[in-house]
């Protein structure tokens, strides 16, 4: 896959090489503007029938057929003998589809099925398959941002290694098409001068997770900075004058949903500004803090007065990536704490994290229960080191969770990908019964198989699950999950949901940690059950990993041992 992207960027002319790579992934636009195509499959039939001449149950019927769309409408092509008006540009492809993108309001359907028509009818019958996955967003040609990285540095640069440039540059600005139209225009040198800008979103910096105190002291040089891990949601806010930008862990821009917070923000830090916070429903009477799953009640297309009323929100900073023109991603963490203390306003709606410095196993043990005394998941704890710089889009043993899940052996909980799926039996027969779970293995950009989970779920889960996974179903394992299993459905690496287990052991049949603990042997999690918690906040690639997986067991080991 990667030759093949290295072969067509290189024919790629320079003025096109955003728009070819924001195509490789199916979009006109990096995800964070939200600029989705809103064009379902039914208005996609509509325009193959219309431009075929013929009934739309026809294209339904090939559909059904063959499984995919995108087949039925190269194989209709094929039998009609349809001869495209003209030929297909890159440029007029992106432009019709941002354009399709971006009409909105009385008679939009009708235009957007006009507009694709056009396209498919300059299409070949191979064209044609790529334009309707591209369109109903289903283009499943397992290209991560990994697998374009890699290409553009060996394209342009001639060396892979120096992917890592390129990495740094998507990781502060969260646009590849950005970053390689600086770098085929300016070269490497420009990719290096790419810095933090408000209103793009930073890719965010992740945690390791570690169950043993005195181990996380050990690996934080024998000190650190604590801070309380909220039940909330994460949320990266950017100022800029009287313009506001909320941007949620997987970088959608979710601003309307909180506009009552943007208020609090504003009288909080009076200047330019990006930080990071956790956003949480508070009882106001109280100030108690409520489950996440309260403020999940805030993901509504409409925010009304009734939400903003019934879920009021506060905010707890815990970091400052921009201030007033300053980019403060280069400073150590203490400097940025530092910062936070002295710019921020705090209010009953707006605080810092609560942090505490500590240096010894009880000062640890005893600040994290006061976390959970105070209704949070855990804490995290941060190095105080000179190193300690804000490594967007990397997870690293700068910044270590430890939560209220990871007491006991017996009782982590771990953040999985649906990868796949297998029937059920009884009442659920033709349904999937049990889910194939996966973590992330970010150096091979693959997701790897964990365990089937089938408990935990109730039936209002299996009515939610099935609305969810139907629109990311595929009839293949997709070419990014390494599993040995077969499962009797595929999904695209879509949906993140908590799962707790009794333990990790070895296991002959899960891919995470394959030959990396023990020769033709990986690691599965045994008596897996569903938390009830969906994780919608995270992206697939914000999963648990392999890495941590194997630390767990490590530890888990570890501590029998003791």
């Amino acid at each position: 896959m990667t030759e093949s992207l290295v072969e067509l960027f290189k024919k790629t002319p320079p003025e096109l090489i955003d728009k070819v790579v924001y195509l490789s992934v199916g979009r006109i636009a990096p995800e964070y503007t939200g600029l989705d195509y809103n064009f379902g499959e039914k208005l996609a039939m509509r325009a193959l029938a219309e431009v075929l001449g013929i009934d739309e149950h026809t294209t339904e019927e090939k559909t059904i057929e063959l499984g995919d769309l995108g087949d039925a409408g190269k194989a209709l092509y094929e039998e009609k003998g349809f001869k495209p008006k003209d030929k297909l540009s890159v440029e007029e492809v992106y432009r019709t589809l941002s354009e399709i993108a971006k009409t909105s309001g009385y008679g939009a359907l009708k235009k957007k099925v006009e507009l694709f028509k056009e396209l498919l009818s300059k299409a070949s019958p191979i064209e044609v398959k790529y334009l309707l996955r591209t369109v109903i967003e289903r283009l499943r040609l397992g290209i991560g941002d990994n697998t374009i990285m890699d290409a553009l540095a060996v394209a342009f640069t001639g060396n892979q290694e120096n992917r890592v440039h390129i990495e740094r540059a998507y990781n502060l600005t969260s646009d590849l098409g950005y970053v390689a139209r600086i770098l085929v225009e300016k070269g490497l040198e420009g990719v290096k001068t790419i810095k933090i800008e408000v209103g793009r979103p930073v890719r965010p910096m992740l945690a390791e997770r570690m169950s043993v105190p005195s181990l996380i002291l050990k690996k934080l040089g024998g000190r650190c900075g604590a801070e309380y891990k909220y039940d909330g949601e994460r949320i990266q806010a950017h100022r800029k004058g009287d313009q506001f930008w909320l941007y949620s862990r997987r970088l959608e821009n979710i601003t309307h949903q909180f506009p009552d917070l943007i208020e609090f923000l504003k009288g909080a830090i009076p200047y330019d500004f990006i930080v990071e916070l956790e956003c949480v429903v508070i009882e106001p009477s109280s100030g108690q803090i409520q489950p996440f799953q309260v403020l999940m009640n805030r993901r509504v297309k409409y925010v009304s007065r009734f939400h903003i009323l019934k879920y009021p929100v506060a905010g707890f900073l815990f970091d400052i990536l921009y201030l007033d023109g300053e980019d403060l991603t280069t400073k150590p963490y203490p400097e940025r704490r530092k910062t936070l203390e002295k710019v921020v306003k705090t209010t009953d709606r707006v605080n810092l994290a609560t942090r505490k410095v500590v240096s010894s196993v009880e000062e640890l043990e005893s600040f994290f229960h006061e976390a959970i005394e105070e209704g949070c998941e855990g804490i995290v704890c941060k190095s105080l080191a000179k190193e300690s710089i804000y490594e967007a889009g990397k997870r690293g043993f700068l910044w270590i969770k430890y939560k209220r899940d990871y007491k006991s052996h017996l009782a982590d909980t771990l953040d999985l990908v649906v990868v796949g799926a297998f029937y059920g039996k009884g009442q659920r027969a033709g349904y999937f019964g049990s889910l194939l779970m996966a973590c992330y293995d970010s150096e091979t950009d693959q997701f790897k198989t964990v365990c089937k989970v089938g408990t935990g779920f109730t039936e209002d889960d299996f009515k939610k699950l099935d609305g969810i996974l139907k629109e990311h179903g595929i009839e293949h394992r997709h070419p990014r999950v390494n599993s040995i299993l077969s499962a009797d459905m595929w999904f695209e690496p879509f949906l993140v949901l908590e799962i707790t287990g009794a333990e990790l052991t070895l296991s002959p049949v899960h891919t995470c940690a394959w030959d990396k603990v023990k020769p033709s042997r990986g690691l599965g999690l045994r008596f897996p059950r569903f938390t009830g918690k969906y994780r919608f906040d995270k992206r697939p690639e914000d999963a648990t990993t392999e890495q941590e997986i194997i630390e767990m067991y490590l530890q888990q080991k570890q501590y029998k041992a003791g």
